[in-house]
């Protein structure tokens, strides 16, 4: 992936050095792969608890975040300008969709160990995540070596698709989809199974990646041959399915909180080949 053509953000940050109030948040997707490894060693069942966190990405209101100290330093190296890329290639992408250009675009906070952001305290084995209460994405970029050698998800642009996805959760948050998704819940709709609000809602995170992975090569032109096979990849390895069939050598819909493999690399699909995320409501259509 020739990543380093893109524009770099100024919005990404290091952790504060001090803490919100706790908020409701959101799982990411490394936040999956440390639930299962949880889960074993408790010896219960991953999705059980991966049901506990099916309200995961519940939005809440910007103005009751509370950031209280100035931000630390940011760390040198390609890890960081790799991910200043990323996220101005989707401000730049986001930004066209929105009228008059009035894209709010997210912070993107880089921390090491753990940090306290608006929806609580989180160390670096939660992985990747976005909190609907600070509006910012959280990411320790050692996950990137944890999706090679745990998740076997190896390569740049898989890693430009979990940045991706997570600004999806934020898109989700500005336009009113996780306000939309916590109504459906209060009046009972299901958030886990297999048609659930969680994993309508995983997917069109999903599917906002692919939209953003079409309009940023057009863009850049930066994607090399094997770059879309690696994201499709990323894409397989995190699905329900897959981490219940690695966990417990059987699978329960009933339990999924993210889509299936085969779901997720779907809608990655058709926001990547349609470019349209008019294309990417999950929520509207009976066939995931």
């Amino acid at each position: 992936m020739l990543w380093k053509r893109g524009r770099r953000s100024d919005n990404v940050v290091g952790a504060d050095a001090g803490g919100g109030r706790m908020r409701r948040g959101g799982i990411g997707i490394g936040g999956v792969l440390i639930v299962v490894v949880i889960a074993l060693a408790m010896g219960k069942n991953p999705a059980e608890l991966l049901a506990l966190l099916g309200d995961a990405g519940t939005a809440t209101t910007p103005g009751d975040a509370r950031i209280d100290a100035a931000p630390a330093p940011l760390p040198e190296g390609e890890d960081t300008d790799f991910v200043r890329a990323i996220l101005g290639s989707t401000e730049d992408v986001w930004s066209q969709a929105f009228e008059g250009g009035r894209y709010p675009a997210p912070k993107l906070v880089l921390f090491a160990d753990a940090v306290a952001s608006a929806c609580g305290h989180a160390t670096s084995a939660v992985g990747p995540f976005y909190c609907s209460g600070d509006q910012r994405v959280y990411l320790d970029t050692r996950f990137f070596d944890d999706m090679t050698r745990q998740l076997g998800a190896p390569g740049e642009f898989a890693r430009a698709y979990v940045i991706a996805h997570e600004v999806g959760h934020h898109l989700q948050n500005v336009t009113g989809v996780m306000q939309r998704t916590a109504q459906l819940r209060a009046q009972g709709e299901a958030m886990e199974g297999a048609e659930g609000l969680s994993v309508r809602q995983e997917l069109q995170a999903d599917c906002y990646a692919g939209v953003w992975a079409n309009h940023a090569q057009r863009q850049l032109q930066w994607l090399e041959p094997g770059d879309i096979e690696s994201a499709l990849n990323a894409a397989t390895a995190i699905g329900d399915d897959r981490l219940q069939q690695r966990s417990r050598g059987h699978v329960v819909p009933d339990s999924f909180t993210h889509g299936s493999s085969a779901q997720r690399v779907r809608w990655f699909r058709i926001g990547m080949e349609s470019g349209d995320a008019q294309r990417c409501d999950t929520f509207a259509t009976e066939q995931l």
